[in-house]
């Protein structure tokens, strides 16, 4: 067993455990106050929103919890796709899906995967995952990470862990997923593409707060 599947391992089982004690510690769960996605500013940088709407058969598979996706533009370039998913409550089975296993499943194949550091102005530095997807003649960058009570991660399986143990310290289970999505234009290196994208990333993260409690 190599370390990487030793530590998940050790992750899953801890989840677990940690999961069948709460099975025992039944409290009246905390779930804090947010404002609504839809009241996320339009305007970001030079960029305007417009709404996608969210089909509800996709809306039944998300579960409990207030879902955003807007396409931002600004005149010229490829426009950049932001999809934000807030769930108040996951004690009810209604998680956070991740896009490693949707995107798959919309027929999008992944080229590249890893991680990058972004370093928001006048804000600590986050880890997020990068993915380069792929369909028929299309490449899309996707840049995405779990947020909540004020911590980002990147990996799933550290979001699951702290989605209990907050639970356990907190009385809290609320989370969320941000997901950014940019087109890589035909002859545009994927650099530029995530420049792009982590621009808009250091934009929106400052407007996060009142949307993700922390």
């Amino acid at each position: 067993m190599t370390r990487s599947e030793s530590l998940r391992f050790v992750i899953v089982t801890v989840l677990f455990v940690a999961t069948g004690c709460l099975l025992f510690v039944r409290r009246a769960e905390r779930v804090p106050g947010s404002e609504p996605l839809a009241h996320f500013p339009v305007q970001v940088g030079d960029r305007t929103g417009h709404d996608v709407t969210i089909p509800a058969d996709v809306l039944e598979v998300l579960g409990s919890g207030d879902f955003l996706e807007r396409i931002y533009i600004n005149g010229g370039g490829p426009p950049v796709d932001l999809y934000l998913a807030y769930f108040p409550s996951q004690s009810a089975g209604d998680t956070i899906h991740s896009p490693r296993n949707c995107l798959p499943g919309g027929g999008w194949i992944p080229l590249e995967s890893g991680q990058i550091h972004i370093a928001p102005p006048s804000r600590p530095g986050l880890d997020v995952n990068r993915y380069i997807i792929t369909k028929a003649a299309e490449r899309k960058l996707v840049l995405y990470w779990y947020q909540a009570h004020g911590r980002v991660v990147a990996s799933e399986y550290w979001a699951k862990f702290y989605l209990i143990a907050d639970a356990i310290r907190m009385n809290r289970t609320d989370g969320s997923l941000v997901r950014i999505v940019t087109a890589i234009a035909n002859g545009e290196d994927s650099s530029a593409a995530q420049a792009r994208a982590v621009i808009f990333a250091q934009q929106i993260i400052p407007e996060l707060d009142p949307f993700i409690p922390r």
